[in-house]
């Protein structure tokens, strides 16, 4: 009783401090506004009301109240009511998040972000020790070394998973579709950020690259990766977005540029503010030559990989496969304010060349929604709203430059849909307790001289690997492992051959079992051209819409 008591006192001590700066800041321009100003009178009632309260708690609540807590919890609280991307952030949270721009740190090599209580993962980073134990966009962080961090700050929980190289910590996680918590114990070490970590010519001629982020030296590393593939006489690129979260805007526009020439719209953003709507084009007289390009997205593809993907749909310049995007299409501005705090607020949404606007207002609503938060909903509902919200975005119908329809409504719709496989419990648990990693870097103490660029994992190897995984307790049933047998065959191989020879050799082969690339790679043995694949996208298209109609 006396914590609710103490509850409800601060949320309306808070609200009142909160009513009396704002009248300080606000009384000037009510006192000085015209008198018939209804709006402006209004609001220096409601403030009014709130410095009463103040004082009334002041004077009469039973126990002393932190004033600089309470404001703060107040002015978040506020931002609870706007958009889940408008933030407050004290001194020690507006320095690191407006300074931290290193390119390495210790630590597990996840991007994260806060939705409702809980740390989120959005994306893990290929080739650190997050992404080999098979960490998932998604899985919720309940506790780092045993501590819970559910409704403590991003800045803190950073602060906890962070350490020296070399240490361990242990973070609990709950994963969307699995009933019990699941816990990793990771060994940090350094995490290098590269833009384009892999880029090589694929066995069919096809060049392969590997957008993970826009920073600042995306532009420059593409032009290089594609100086080198070109050289290499490529008949087609595919470049994958999966996973990107984005990161520079000017990035996403010098990099489209690389394909589209200069002096074409990429993106506009529009907002209530006149000074935010803004036109973005490319600035840069250069242009690659016409071999087909197949850009490959997932619904973890955001931001910046979205007007990538976006604008080479835009302008014909890219088939877009794979799944719709995420939808983060809204732009933040950041304000410093007084004795160092700062707030980053929502100014204005992002629309592509052909009018869509990118934000899917659906993700906004899920962030916000307490029976997310409170895991209330189960994954299938949450499954059905997106499909819903996307069948109603296929009403907003726009065109490409050539006249293909698009959709709008959030987030980029691929021109073909290509779903991905997903990993069985078995497979799960060999990633999630790094079973892979850490066999193969037993086997290569015993077997380093024999291990060539050719190394296959033999049935003996598996077994092995298998008898590997019992001791770090892995249950499992025969039928189980014969059911992913190749995938475990070329997760084997591609780690033994990673320790040896590097990260880019162990990510060719672990792309032979990757589903969504296949099927990729398939579309340019159909097609040899940009506007055979446009054609074919569109056959498929139809065919859908037949059997459909047929279903009905």
């Amino acid at each position: 009783m006396k914590q609710r008591l103490n509850k409800l006192s601060k949320i309306l001590f808070s609200a009142s401090v909160i009513g009396w700066i704002i009248i300080g800041v606000l009384l000037f321009n009510v006192v000085n506004a015209d008198a018939s100003n209804s709006e402006e009178t209004n609001i220096y009632k409601k403030l009014k009301l709130f410095s009463e309260v103040l004082f009334n708690v002041r004077q009469n609540y039973v126990e002393e109240l932190d004033v600089d807590d309470l404001i703060d919890s107040a002015i978040k609280g506020m931002m609870d009511e706007v958009d889940p991307h408008t933030h407050y952030f004290t001194p020690d949270e507006f320095e690191k998040f407006s300074t931290d721009t290193k390119g390495e740190f210790g630590g597990l090599g996840i991007s994260i972000d806060k939705k409702g209580d809980y740390i989120t993962v959005v994306a893990p980073i290929e080739g650190t020790p997050a992404y080999r134990m098979g960490i998932l966009a998604g899985d919720k962080i309940s506790k780092v070394d045993g501590k819970s961090v559910v409704g403590v700050s991003t800045d803190e929980s950073i602060k906890k998973m962070r350490g020296e190289p070399g240490t361990k910590v242990v973070i609990s996680i709950i994963r969307p579709g699995v009933k019990d918590e699941l816990e990793f114990e990771i060994i940090r070490e350094i995490i290098k950020i590269h833009s384009i970590p892999y880029s090589f010519k694929l066995d069919n001629g096809i060049g392969y690259m590997r957008i993970r982020q826009f920073n600042a030296n995306t532009t420059s590393d593409m032009r290089e990766k594609l100086d080198e593939l070109e050289s290499e006489g490529i008949r087609g690129l595919i470049i994958d977005l999966r996973f990107n979260p984005g990161g520079l805007l000017r990035e996403a526009i010098n990099t489209v540029n690389e394909f589209i020439g200069k002096g074409k719209l990429v993106v506009f953003t529009k907002g209530r503010a006149p000074q935010t709507n803004m036109e973005y084009l490319t600035k840069y007289n250069r242009i690659r030559g016409d071999y087909p390009v197949v850009v490959l997205i997932n619904n973890g593809s955001a931001s910046a990989s979205e007007i990538f993907a976006g604008s080479m749909q835009d302008w014909d310049r890219g088939l877009v496969v794979g799944q719709t995007s995420f939808g983060k299409g809204s732009v933040q501005r950041l304000f410093p304010l007084s004795d160092g705090n700062g707030i980053k607020i929502t100014t204005a949404k992002y629309y592509i060349k052909s009018g869509r606007c990118i934000h899917k207002e659906l993700n906004d609503k899920l962030l916000k929604d307490e029976r997310v938060q409170n895991g209330d909903i189960s994954k299938e509902e949450i499954e059905e709203m997106q499909e819903e919200a996307e069948d109603k975005s296929h009403e907003d119908v726009y065109y490409t430059s050539k006249g293909r329809e698009v959709y709008g409504g959030g987030g980029i719709t691929p021109d073909i849909e290509i779903e991905q496989s997903r990993l069985t419990d078995l497979g799960v648990d060999l990633r999630r307790k790094n079973v892979f990693f850490n066999y193969s870097v037993d086997y290569l103490i015993d077997h380093d001289e024999s291990v060539s660029i050719k190394y296959q994992a033999s049935q003996n190897d598996i077994e092995a690997l298998l008898e590997f995984a019992k001791l770090k307790e892995i249950v499992f049933e025969q039928v189980e492992v014969d059911s992913i047998l190749g995938w475990i065959e070329n997760e084997l191989t591609g780690n033994i051959i990673g320790r040896k020879f590097g990260e880019v050799e162990r990510y060719k082969i672990v792309l032979e079992e990757d589903t969504q690339l296949k099927e990729t790679m398939e579309i340019f043995e159909k097609c040899s051209t940009l506007e055979e694949m446009f054609e074919y996208a569109e056959e498929l298209k139809q065919n859908k819409k037949e059997e459909e109609k047929d279903n009905k």
